[in-house]
Formats: C-alpha cells, sequence, structure tokens
C-alpha cells in the first residue's frame, strides 16, 4: 500500500495529475467572481463561503477521470486486481492519493483565497474544518464514479454527471458549516453531518470501487 500511494503521488506530480490544473481553477474562480458579481464587500462577504466551497467542488471534478483511467490504458489496473493486496485497499488509497494532491492542496488555500472575497475573520477557521472534513468524501465518491466510468472512452462528461448529484450533500452541509462559522452561528449541525458523509463514504464505497473495477475488467 505504501507503495502504491508512493508511486501515485509521484505520478501525480510528475504528470501534472491535477495539483496545478485544480488549484489554478480554484483561483481563477476566486477571481472571477467578483468581476461578476461587483466588488461590494459585503455582498462577497455573505456569498463566499458558498463560492469557495463550488469553486473547491468544480476543482475536485478535474481529475477524477485520472484515477483509474491511466492504469487501465497501460495494464496495471489488471495487475493490481490480481494482486495479493486487496482491490478494496487499492481503491481506498487511489481515493487518499486523490485528496493528498487535490483536496488537501484546496483546503490550504482557501483561506488565502478567502480574503479576496471579503471573508469575515472567524470564517476561516469553519471553511477550513468543513474543507478538511469534506473533501475526503469527494475523494471517494469521485473515486467511486472513476471505477463506474474506467475503460469508457471519452468518459470524463459521463463521470461529472454521476458524480455531481452524489456531491449536492457534501456541498450543502460544506457550505452551510462556513456560513455559520462567518456569521458566528452554531455549527454543531453542519459539521456533525459533514463527518458522517465522510465516514460513510470511506466505509462502503471502496467496496462499491472494487467491485464496480472488477465488473469493468470482465
Amino acid at each position: 500500500m505504501i507503495a502504491l500511494l508512493s508511486r501515485d503521488i509521484a505520478l501525480a506530480f510528475r504528470a501534472g495529475g491535477g495539483f496545478g490544473l485544480s488549484l489554478a481553477f480554484f483561483l481563477i474562480v476566486t477571481v472571477l467572481v467578483p468581476f461578476g458579481v461587483g466588488p461590494e464587500g459585503g455582498m462577497l462577504a455573505r456569498i463566499a463561503p458558498g463560492v469557495l466551497w463550488v469553486g473547491a467542488l468544480l476543482a475536485c471534478l478535474l481529475s477524477l477521470d485520472r484515477i483509474f483511467a491511466l492504469d487501465h490504458e497501460d495494464g496495471t489496473l489488471d495487475l493490481l486486481a490480481t494482486a495479493p493486496i486487496p482491490l478494496e485497499t487499492v481503491t481506498a488509497t487511489k481515493a487518499l492519493v486523490h485528496w493528498l494532491t487535490t483536496g488537501l492542496p484546496l483546503t490550504l488555500a482557501a483561506p488565502v483565497l478567502g480574503i479576496l472575497l471579503n471573508l469575515p475573520a472567524k470564517g476561516f477557521f469553519w471553511l477550513t474544518l468543513s474543507l478538511a472534513l469534506g473533501t475526503p468524501a469527494l475523494s471517494m465518491i469521485g473515486a467511486f464514479g472513476a471505477a463506474l466510468t474506467v475503460g469508457l472512452k471519452r468518459g470524463g462528461l459521463l463521470l461529472s454527471l454521476l458524480v455531481l448529484p452524489l456531491y449536492i450533500p457534501t456541498l450543502i452541509f460544506g457550505a452551510e458549516c462556513a456560513r455559520r462559522g462567518a456569521e458566528g452561528l452554531a455549527t454543531s449541525t453542519p459539521v456533525l453531518m459533514l463527518l458522517g458523509i465522510t465516514l460513510g463514504s470511506v466505509a462502503l464505497l471502496p467496496f462499491a470501487a472494487a467491485a464496480a473495477i472488477r465488473v469493468n475488467l470482465r
């Protein structure tokens, strides 16, 4: 597992597997929003949590099709499916790599980009916490979607259509947590819901993704 983790991280950085592209997209979305809605500070402060969460979600989508596609093309996925390591562990490791190279950088960059949207000071902690709790679910759900579409030519659009509805609960509770934190309201409910979604995704979706890969490799 450690060897697979190290290999995929190295390939992600070497081949531009989402790290720089996702951060660039996140930055572009954040910079363009004030041009579209105007520079009024109060409005930007109100929409900042939702905009940052939508930007992070869309940035995660950019590299989902690469989770299994490259390994499927060169035959590595067939070897992994027959290796002694359980395929469920492989899918969980792939999702972890996606989070380390996409979700974690977006989480760390969000407070800095929040300054551009006039996010209130007390909202920075809750924005970071909500992304830290929610982005692992985005990566795991994305890995499940990538497993469903592995082997399909030009499956990126289909992958987005499959995954986006599954992302909506995470987006709702993540943005709500950041919004409530910025306004000084209670955040326990959205935090617990985010945590529940992430734990449920990590517990169940590796098995579903592994089953989907086995079907697609037959």
